[in-house]
């Protein structure tokens, strides 16, 4: 399953990434804006927000992307790992149900 993550701390991207890994995800993460970002967010199974550390600008750009190619989204105003954790544990519960 492939994920984006959207907003986060910069110094958490490794653990991101980790976590993501650790339940047979690949992910891309952007803890700030760039350019051509709605390209680069590509077609992921997941996208998850971070809306407390993220700006308005990224989200616009991210939901509009999601709309437009169909992705589901999952916001979350923490952007801590355990959050991250619970949200993967929810969505691969899902899928193997």
């Amino acid at each position: 399953m492939s994920i984006v993550i959207v907003g986060g701390h910069d110094r958490m991207v490794c653990q991101y990434k980790k976590i993501c890994k650790n339940f047979n995800c690949k992910a891309k993460v952007f803890t700030q804006m760039a350019a051509g970002m709605n390209k680069q967010i590509g077609r992921p199974d997941l996208l998850v927000l971070f809306t407390n550390t993220v700006s308005h600008k990224m989200i616009k750009c991210a939901v509009d992307e999601a709309k437009r190619a169909n992705i589901e989204i999952i916001r979350c105003h923490t952007s801590s790992g355990t959050a991250l954790c619970e949200i993967l544990e929810r969505r691969c519960a899902e899928v193997y149900l």
